[in-house]
């Protein structure tokens, strides 16, 4: 990471300000001097009226919202973030990864931008849990902002022992997947260069493009296989899927539930863009898929695969279940209220047809989908799974309730819990 700037030092952007304002369109702004000109902000170089003229601009023009400048912003807050070594967690993949269907055995995530102003049970934290049992989860999350329970605060209220945060940091991440598959990835340990601009942000009032950076900002991204995204406004669904194809996701969908909700709702029709790898009919190299990287003189031939990103609805019929009003799964709750019920699930201490735990299965299904397990079709997950696979496909060609079946499967087998415990255990330790 770069080492700080001296207050009497802070660069000038005053050329781009007067650039982005009325009109950065018109005067031809780059997504690469925008994203250089938030960069100067995790290292204290810029000073906070700059900064916060940076952010107004951006939000008022609607830029921080486009697809390009959320994939570059996102690019320059990871290579702000603490290194972590990515040779050693691929030789942690090869190592302990999974593989079945066409998942590869690589790190998952299931993250929202939060906002949405509904107060849900902390649904993606819980869902990353449950995936853990047959995914290498790495989940990024952060202390609530906008609700009364984020996804850290409700993790450090767990009874009757809590992990240890603050304990997992890029030296020690290694040691928690050594032990555990499952890992979560503080956001303040990750990237200590928000710290300048928290000030800002909070006497804006207003949310701002690092609202949007977050899902996209995992310090072990260039690891990440496959991630569900939830997003609170539907506009934002184009762009999103967008930054992920500039960014080089192969495997991700973005997820927004018609009540603007960050999830995927269990309530009514969720809108979807999923990014998926598709074989390219132009290709002209070999086929077989070990071949050596291939080589041409032809700069323009075209590549193996390309990603394609494909819109549709999906419901919670589409996963088997029953609909649920938002307001049986809103509790509204503290951290430590919640904490219980997180508790509960995974513990299988809930009826099965409680609301709260189809609306965890519904989610954590959809990350089984994108990962790619659901694409097997024999299933050996271990006691209590029947081998009984659902190969009904869905909307978007996902077997959907494939996906849920594995999700129960790992609340009513304990593997769930199993992995929680194994993952409070490694951090204390450390």
């Amino acid at each position: 990471m770069a080492q700080e700037a001296d207050k009497d030092t802070y660069v000038s952007i005053t050329p781009l300000l007067k650039r982005l304002w009325p009109s950065p369109g018109d005067a031809k702004v780059s997504p690469d001097e925008i994203a250089l000109a938030l960069s100067h902000i995790f290292t204290n170089s810029l000073s906070p009226v700059q900064a916060g003229a940076l952010l107004t601009a951006l939000h008022f023009t609607g830029w921080d919202r486009k697809g390009d400048v959320i994939a570059k912003s996102a690019e320059v807050m990871r290579l702000a973030a603490a290194p972590v070594d990515t040779k050693a967690l691929r030789a942690l993949v090869r190592r302990r990864g999974r593989k079945e269907g066409t998942y590869r055995g690589g790190f998952c995530d299931i993250v929202g931008t939060g906002g949405d102003s509904h107060n849900t049970f902390n649904i993606s934290t819980t869902s990353s849990i449950l995936a853990s049992s047959l995914l290498l989860l790495s989940k990024h999350g952060n202390r609530a902002s906008t609700s009364k329970s984020g996804s850290a605060d409700v993790l450090a209220a767990m009874a009757p022992k809590a992990p240890n945060l603050q304990a997992i940091n890029a030296e020690s991440l290694i040691k928690v997947y050594d032990e555990s598959n499952y890992a979560f990835l503080f956001a303040p340990v990750f990237h200590p260069g928000m710290k300048h601009i928290a000030t800002v942000r909070r006497e804006l009032g207003w949310r701002t493009i690092f609202n949007l950076l977050g899902p996209l900002a995992n310090p072990v991204d260039v690891a990440i296989e496959a991630r569900v995204i939830g997003i609170a406004r539907k506009d934002l669904g184009p762009a999103f899927a967008q930054a992920l194809k500039l960014s080089g996701a192969k495997k991700a969908m973005i997820i927004c539930g018609e009540e603007d909700l960050d999830e995927i709702s269990c309530a009514g029709r969720t809108l979807c863009w999923r990014l998926s790898e598709r074989p390219n009919p132009d290709f002209r190299g070999p086929k077989n898929e070990e071949d050596e990287e291939i080589t041409t003189s032809d700069e323009d031939a075209p590549p193996r695969n390309f990603v394609d990103v494909e819109h549709f609805y999906l419901s919670p019929e589409d996963f088997g279940l029953p609909a649920h009003p938002l307001s049986e799964v809103s509790p509204g709750k503290l951290p430590e209220e919640n904490a219980e019920i997180l508790t509960k699930l995974l513990k299988n201490q809930l009826p099965r047809d409680d609301p709260i735990l189809h609306f965890v299965l519904m989610n954590t299904a959809a990350l089984f989908v994108v990962a790619g397990i659901c694409d097997a079709d024999t299933s050996n997950m271990g006691p209590g799974d029947d081998g009984k696979v659902i190969t009904e496909r869905g909307p978007g060609g996902g077997r959907w309730k494939e996906g849920v079946r594995r999700a129960r499967w790992a609340v009513e087998s304990g593997e769930a819990w199993k992995s929680w415990s194994s993952f409070v255990e490694v951090t204390n330790k450390l």
